[in-house]
């Protein structure tokens, strides 16, 4: 399985930490116990003290929680988004990831000025999908941050994305900025980013990377598709990541890859100073845990 193969790629990287903000959450304590099974890496979990431990004995089925452990209690969502970010930016932890806690908490925590997570990049969405009939991961980005990024965003969301294919592996992504259609139309503004982008990446200012677009899905995941309609590209086809137009087409695209095509999924927010797992609180603990491999493969050593 390929998402599963993330997980014994974190088991080789050297042990690093991850805080989690208001961990009081089932799913969540339930990825990090199997995170700690397999000798993933160590947590601090931020939060309600005796929640936490109560869940933690509801999950742990009698096994002996590991020693990698540990539990400070926060008074709040706040304090707990502030004492985890913290842990990061003091580089006590090396992952941040979201438990039982609204996302826009989490994000105020990190962008704070005084203590938060920015580097002055765009901060991004990266999905990575194991679907069933596909041999490669398939990267989707970005469905959860930016609603309607400009051209400049997009180019900063895919050096983002490229950045997360390297480091699992990909050592040359092909990236496809998808549109409804694969000709430049100019009252379609994706199609003329998508080819801003390509053009980006031949002159050098995109790079580590293969940019061609504008491709309407079925031609960038289909190689037949591309074949029958006379599109020649070293992308067309074999895109490891699509690169959406907007924030709906991209959730769209998400939920339908997980519900309708039974997709295995693990998503991280990139351009930070670390990687943040911020899953939905709809994601299983399965969901979480290739999120916390993803992210863990992610850190810079």
């Amino acid at each position: 399985m390929l998402l599963e193969s993330l997980i014994d790629k974190a088991t080789q990287v050297s042990a690093k930490t991850v805080a989690v903000a208001a961990a009081e959450d089932e799913e969540v304590i339930e990825a990090v116990l199997d995170a700690l099974n397999r000798n993933l890496a160590n947590f601090i979990l931020f939060g309600d003290k005796e929640k936490i431990k109560t869940i933690l004995e509801l999950k742990k089925h009698g096994k002996k929680v590991s020693n990698n452990l540990e539990i400070i209690h926060a008074e709040s969502n706040t304090s707990a988004a502030e004492l985890a970010v913290r842990a990061v930016f003091n580089k006590k932890a090396d992952v941040l990831m979201k438990g039982n806690i609204p996302t826009s908490t989490l994000l105020k925590a990190v962008l704070n000025k005084e203590y938060g997570l920015r580097t002055g990049n765009v901060l991004s969405h990266v999905a990575v999908f194991e679907i069933p009939g596909f041999d490669r991961f398939t990267i989707v980005t970005d469905a959860g941050m930016n609603i309607t990024p400009d051209l400049e965003q997009k180019a900063q969301i895919t050096k983002n994305a490229v950045s997360i294919a390297k480091s699992i592996g990909i050592e040359i992504p092909k990236v496809a900025p998808i549109a409804a259609v694969e000709v430049i139309n100019p009252v379609m503004q994706p199609t003329l980013d998508a080819a801003a982008l390509t053009v980006m990446n031949k002159r050098g200012q995109i790079s580590g990377c293969i940019v061609d677009g504008p491709l309407a899905l079925d031609n960038a995941v289909s190689e037949l598709a591309a074949e029958h309609k006379g599109i020649q590209s070293e992308v067309a086809g074999k895109a490891d990541i699509l690169l959406v137009p907007t924030i709906e087409a991209g959730n769209i695209l998400y939920k339908s890859l997980i519900y309708f095509a039974k997709a295995k999924v693990g998503a991280i927010i990139a351009g930070a100073r670390a990687p943040i797992v911020l899953t939905s609180r709809a994601d299983s603990a399965e969901s979480k845990l290739y999120s916390l491999a993803l992210a863990l493969c992610c850190v810079s050593k």
